[in-house]
């Protein structure tokens, strides 16, 4: 799948393609029922099928504080949108400028002079151009001027996938991973690159791999009992996700400690799936204290997870 970065690296080959827009959070079933249809629709014209996003998400910049928890990454989402078959995933910088755009120009400049949109699809609250005037019935309209056809989202997802982000992390936050895993029709992960943090877990026996949180605010916090993928491995662990009150962390992040396990994970990529919540985070009054809990912790991980 061909990743666009930006709209000035839009060429002329991309010109003419079957093209949805969303945020397309998490990939969840309800997003690959549409998705899956794109795809045919897609075939059936013998064109590319392409999915336009924004980063940031437009409530990120309009409105950081308020804006929800991301579920899924750009590196995750592109990474899903391939295995569904996505041709192109075109990758717009949401700022200012774009956003003071006129919703005419959006239609005329980018969807018709550089991607020769000849179907739309989008969810019928999709709103565009300066003070989001453009709207559902603008774009049925344009349509029929430009010659595109236009269809709802709600228009292709099938009875059984009435699932939205929003219900994602709604069960993310009342720790049901089962619910969340049955909505997202995978597990729910963090991945990133593991950097070399502090090392005060190998001063306790609990060597830890660290990913940053690079998003916004995440959608979990506290402790849990994982697995975490490696390569084509999979192991059982236990994790705090948050800002580590005991030893005055600043920065959010993920720390990750594998049952049996002893070789170096620096700058490899790992992937760490939630499957069940221990605790929330706490700040403890000395480092000892937090050493005899996440001592618990492990032992309560490795019982949850069936890890002798």
């Amino acid at each position: 799948m061909e990743l666009i970065r930006g709209l000035h690296n839009l060429r002329d080959k991309h010109h003419g393609c079957v093209l949805t827009i969303g945020k397309f959070d998490g990939v969840h079933l309800g997003h690959q029922a549409v998705l899956r249809q794109v795809v045919d629709i897609a075939k059936r014209l013998a064109l590319p099928a392409t999915v336009m996003v924004f980063e940031p998400q437009p409530e990120e910049l309009f409105s950081p504080a308020t804006a929800p928890a991301r579920l899924s990454l750009l590196r995750h989402k592109y990474n899903y949108l391939q295995d569904l078959g996505i041709d192109r995933l075109l990758c717009v910088k949401f700022n200012r400028q774009f956003a003071s755009r006129s919703a005419e120009e959006f239609v005329e400049q980018l969807l018709i002079k550089q991607l020769g949109v000849k179907f739309l699809v989008v969810g019928d609250d999709f709103h565009f151009g300066r003070a989001r005037v453009g709207d559902f019935k603008m774009l049925q309209q344009a349509g029929k001027q430009w010659d595109f056809e236009v269809a709802s989202t709600q228009s292709f997802r099938v009875a059984d996938c009435r699932i939205s982000s929003t219900a994602v992390r709604q069960a993310l936050a009342e720790s049901d991973f089962t619910l969340v895993e049955n909505m997202l029709g995978h597990p729910f992960e963090i991945a990133g690159k593991v950097l070399h943090g502090e090392k005060l877990g190998r001063t306790i026996g609990f060597p830890t791999a660290n990913l940053l949180l690079k998003r916004c605010k995440a959608p979990v916090n506290g402790v849990f009992a994982v697995h975490v993928t490696i390569g084509h491995q999979q192991y059982k662990g236990v994790a705090n996700i948050g800002h580590r009150p005991t030893v005055d962390g600043q920065r959010s992040q993920l720390e990750v400690h594998l049952f049996d396990f002893d070789q170096n994970l620096y700058g490899q990529f790992i992937a760490v799936a939630l499957k069940a919540k221990i605790r929330d985070e706490i700040k403890f009054a000395s480092f000892d204290l937090l050493r005899q809990q996440i001592q618990q912790d492990a032992q309560k991980a490795r019982q949850l997870l069936g890890a002798s």
